[in-house]
């Protein structure tokens, strides 16, 4: 175990991330190295004298940043260049005025469907339904969700008269694509810098990754071909429009040679295409190439409102039936109440209306973005809720993410979405020494052109320059 106790004097902000900020620096000067135990959170909380709360949410704010692992029954280690990132999900997503700025979580902007959900609970209350949505749902339930599927599925490029399935949103969907695609000691081809919940799942079924070589356009279809030459592969997951986490979007000369490749060895895909619509010059799915072979994923929680939870499946007949079985396993069915709101936008118009509206948003705050870091950002368009900004030379995502969050910004780092090849198994990750950059999550645009403000005095500055107060 390593005898680290930081200190402390001199530095400004929450007890918490003074111990993030000392934490970063003793990785970044070496004097803690990749593989060292770090004391109990209670202990370092004795030697500091602190409540054991502040030492753990310091360790738990850690994870997040892809610092340390915890390991259960093992303790708290630094993390290594080859340490499987630990997603860890908070729960508390509230959107505040105060406090730091945060552009570390993907979400659509907050507030846009207030009214909205307002009239239609109003409107469920007056006309006598909302018992019925209190019981398990029926037939007639599930034909007109599954309606409201298929408009939203149609919205993304994929016209479908076949059966769709709802889930509790768009992760659920990927999880039960996987239970019914895979099983233990299966292997998992997925991008090196993958959506970190995939990996958290590929983990907990027991499953091996092996990461596809990737260029400007995505994964090479020569390398997907070799891998399902040699290797029995269970299932590739990719994200071919607004990848997370690089917001790269693969062009359709690239998922065509994808597609025949997929064809050729009757693998199976899971296509994640949740931020289809903040891309209008999107390709088509890959799903439209090789409808036989991919179960395609997307939701209402990116453009509509993330409460709502409602995703969409739509899967080829050979696993149909292992996909209902999944879902029925896991929640048995969507919450009938969320599943009916979402069904009843889709018919009035109001889906497209919120849509529309995140959509503009996102623009506008793309547009902001690209202003203030233009000499930072390639010259490319970017869409959606996000960016990836590789660093400039000198800068570590580490040390790019402790100075931000000490002037109040909130940063993903970008090693927390790299996925570790053992050899033999793919390419490694490459392209982490960078931050992801969410753009969506604070209500008030004042507060996001302040995080970006501050973001590009950093990189003007450069990691040599040291504040006064420190």
């Amino acid at each position: 175990m390593a005898i680290w106790v930081p200190e402390l004097g001199g530095r400004r902000g929450p007890k918490y991330l003074q111990i993030v900020e000392a934490l970063t620096e003793s990785i970044t000067a070496g004097a803690l190295r990749p593989g060292d135990r770090l004391p109990p959170h209670r202990e370092l909380a004795y030697q500091l004298g602190l409540s054991p709360n502040t030492t753990s949410r310091a360790y738990g704010e850690a994870v997040n940043r892809a610092l340390i692992r915890g390991e259960i029954g093992r303790g708290t280690f630094v993390r290594g260049p080859s340490s499987p990132p630990v997603w860890k999900d908070r729960a508390d997503l509230r959107r505040v005025a105060d406090g730091p700025i945060d552009l570390s979580r993907n979400l659509p902007l907050p507030g846009l469907a207030g009214a909205a959900l307002t009239r239609s609970c109003a409107a469920m209350g007056a006309s006598g339904g909302l018992e019925a949505l209190a019981d398990y749902q029926t037939d007639a339930d599930l034909e007109r969700h599954q309606a409201a599927a298929r408009t939203w599925i149609a919205h993304h490029g994929l016209e479908t008269c076949e059966e769709v399935m709802t889930t509790n949103g768009a992760q659920h969907g990927i999880f039960c694509a996987l239970t019914a695609l895979t099983e233990p000691s299966g292997l998992l081809l997925v991008q090196p810098l993958c959506y970190q919940p995939v990996i958290a799942m590929a983990r907990n079924l027991g499953l091996k990754l092996a990461t596809l070589a990737c260029d400007a356009d995505g994964p090479c279809p020569q390398d997907l071909d070799r891998l399902c030459r040699e290797r029995m592969v269970s299932a590739i997951y990719l994200t071919p429009t607004l990848d997370t986490p690089t917001g790269r979007t693969m062009s359709a000369a690239r998922r065509a040679d994808l597609a025949e490749v997929i064809r050729a060895h009757g693998a199976c895909l899971i296509e994640d295409d949740v931020f289809a619509l903040y891309q209008p010059e999107r390709p088509a799915p890959i799903a439209t190439l090789v409808p036989e072979q991919t179960i395609y994923v997307t939701s209402v929680s990116k453009c509509l409102a993330p409460g709502l939870r409602v995703g969409f499946v739509h899967a080829p007949q050979a696993v149909a039936a292992r996909l209902r079985a999944a879902i029925n396993l896991t929640v048995w069915m969507t919450p009938p109440i969320t599943a009916d709101i979402v069904s009843r936008w889709m018919r009035d118009g109001t889906a497209s209306q919120l849509a529309d509206a995140q959509i503009s948003a996102s623009v506008e705050r793309q547009a902001l973005a690209k202003r203030i870091l233009k000499d930072y950002l390639p010259a490319t368009p970017a869409a959606g809720l996000h960016l990836w900004l590789t660093l400039p030379e000198g800068w570590t995502a580490d040390l790019m993410c402790m100075r931000a969050a000490r002037r109040g910004v909130l940063l993903a780092n970008g090693t927390a979405f790299a996925v570790p090849a053992p050899a033999g198994s793919g390419t490694p990750a490459s392209g982490t020494n960078a931050v992801r950059i969410s753009l969506g999550h604070e209500a008030d645009t004042a507060r996001v052109e302040s995080g970006l403000t501050i973001l590009k005095s950093l990189l003007d500055a450069g990691p040599e320059y040291t504040e006064p107060w420190l």
